[in-house]
């Protein structure tokens, strides 16, 4: 069995960068589309959300460390 320690970040409100995509909301026409990775029950994802309605245009399987 392996030990893991990690330190608390420093930064008390991480966040994670995300990337400006291109396009408009299927849902409710925001043109606030977002680029990111997320954790879920099925693993890591990378995801483009509206920013407004949070609606998910796109969703693909990602490994996390390349």
């Amino acid at each position: 069995m392996s030990n893991f320690s990690f330190t608390r970040p420093d930064d008390p409100a991480p966040t994670q960068e995300r990337e400006a995509v291109d396009g408009k909301c299927n849902q409710c026409g925001a043109e606030r589309l977002m680029r990111y990775p997320v954790l879920s029950e099925g693993g890591w994802y990378m995801v483009v959300k509206c920013q407004e309605c949070l609606c998910s245009q796109s969703r693909e399987k990602w490994k996390r460390l390349g």
